[in-house]
């Protein structure tokens, strides 16, 4: 490649943003430490994806290194800290998608996998299908070699309190705005990127809802619900009460609006979120990128944990 290509391909623009959960999520709630000890784990997965992103890496690695990054903090409801089943187990789900080709994996309720969003990513490039669930998935990612983990590496203590409580208020008044959720805080996390090719990609990773039962999975694996990316229109990455999401078709619906319709970025995650979404009496957020570089960070909740950063110098990490 030549000077002037490099030059041109320097030049480019990229965008990283990423979310670690929206809901009930105030200052007032929140202590010094705990609100610096998330910021510093948004930075420094925001960092992980642009580093890449900086020297012409590909939008998928970006949003994968950053996605990993959370996934090993505990501090989310992802990976290491995911909440727990009603069986007292971690069951994950993570889903990951480009934008070039539409190519996408997914990963649904696998109990051993340490990193979710890697076993997606091995299921877009290394298999014919979509998405694998359960031990299938779980023979997939050792045959493939992802690092496993016994369960318990995914549990806290925060958590097995957390389940212990919800079952003894079992048919007693919820304080949570969406008691059938019991979750306050919807601790996915997710990341969209654009890179300097002009490519888009999104993955979402979460442990699902706290007492879930019956194998339960919500919109982050499933491709259109939870996640989508298309080069013809934008990147998503959502966070929220799943059922919702995936009635909604939610992230494919921003890029069709975006894509077929003409709507400015920010005008159809609005519409989504604080129309189709509220309306429905459900609450989340979502972060989207589009073809362009626009991002739009929108959440109809009290709070959301959020990050970005784009190569014109615009960069921020807020909680509320």
């Amino acid at each position: 490649m030549s000077f002037a290509q490099n030059s041109a391909i320097s030049s480019k623009p990229y965008v990283l943003v990423i979310h670690g959960g929206a809901g009930e999520i105030n200052k007032a709630g929140t202590s010094p430490e705990l609100e610096a000890a998330y910021k510093a784990s948004l930075d420094k997965a925001l960092k992980a994806g642009e580093e890449i992103l900086k020297k012409g890496g590909d939008a998928i690695d970006a949003v994968q290194a950053a996605i990993m990054i959370l996934e090993n903090d505990s501090l989310f409801n992802a990976g290491k800290g995911a909440v727990l089943n009603n069986k007292g187990m971690a069951e994950l789900d993570a889903s990951i998608m480009r934008g070039d080709d539409l190519n996408a994996g997914a990963v649904a309720g696998v109990t051993n996998v340490k990193n979710p969003i890697s076993a997606a990513r091995l299921v877009m490039d290394k298999s014919p299908h979509v998405m694998l669930g359960g031990q299938g998935a779980e023979e997939f990612a050792k045959a493939n070699g992802c690092e496993l983990v016994d369960n318990n590496y995914f549990i806290t203590d925060k958590n097995r309190k957390r389940l212990e409580q919800i079952k003894s208020n079992k048919g007693k008044k919820s304080q949570v705005k969406q008691p059938e959720n019991r979750d306050g805080k919807y601790g996915t996390v997710g990341a969209v990127a654009l890179d300097k090719n002009g490519n888009l990609a999104a993955g979402t990773s979460t442990g699902g809802m706290t007492n879930k039962k019956f194998g339960r999975i919500g919109d982050s694996p499933i491709i259109g619900a939870g996640t989508y990316a298309d080069n013809m229109s934008c990147a998503v990455s959502c966070t929220g009460w799943g059922e919702y999401y995936i009635r909604l078709g939610f992230a494919k619906s921003i890029c069709d609006r975006v894509e077929l319709q003409g709507v400015p970025l920010k005008e159809a995650t609005k519409l989504m979120i604080h129309d189709k979404l509220e309306n429905m009496g459900a609450s989340g957020g979502v972060i989207a990128i589009d073809r362009y570089g626009n991002y739009s960070i929108d959440y109809n909740t009290s709070g959301m944990h959020r990050a970005w950063v784009s190569s014109n110098g615009d960069t921020g990490v807020e909680l509320y």
